[in-house]
């Protein structure tokens, strides 16, 4: 799984905030109350978050309603279990991300751990 481009990401986060399936003709008119787009573009960008997996889509009439295949939250959480197992050194790079976290991400992450703690450990 790859980072999205701009564009995938935009219409991504519109796929993921309407908690409904969408038409290309949805998302089109969506983006188009912040910038001029082509039908043409937002269909070829859905067909490629189709192919990656990304959006379901089911056939009604000619065109097809699209849905996230997961949420946002899962997405990204596979973005970070694959960036972790391409670090070479996974203690290093765990090490090196919690240095990083606000105290409010700090804050989430304990929460989370207290809601699901790490296997073997429960």
């Amino acid at each position: 799984m790859r980072g999205l481009g701009e564009l995938e990401s935009t219409i991504m986060d519109r796929m993921w905030s309407y908690r409904r399936p969408a038409s290309v003709r949805d998302v089109l008119e969506d983006l188009r109350r912040e910038r001029e787009i082509a039908y043409t573009t937002v269909m070829t960008v859905m067909d490629k978050l189709h192919t990656k997996g990304l959006l379901r889509r089911e056939a009604v009439g000619k065109a097809y309603i699209y849905r996230p295949v997961s949420s946002k939250e899962a997405y990204t959480a596979d973005l970070m279990r694959e960036s972790l197992a391409r670090s070479g050194n996974q203690a290093a790079t765990l090490v090196h991300f919690l240095e990083r976290l606000t105290p409010e991400e700090a804050d989430a992450l304990e929460a989370a751990l207290k809601v699901y703690p790490p296997k073997g450990r429960a």
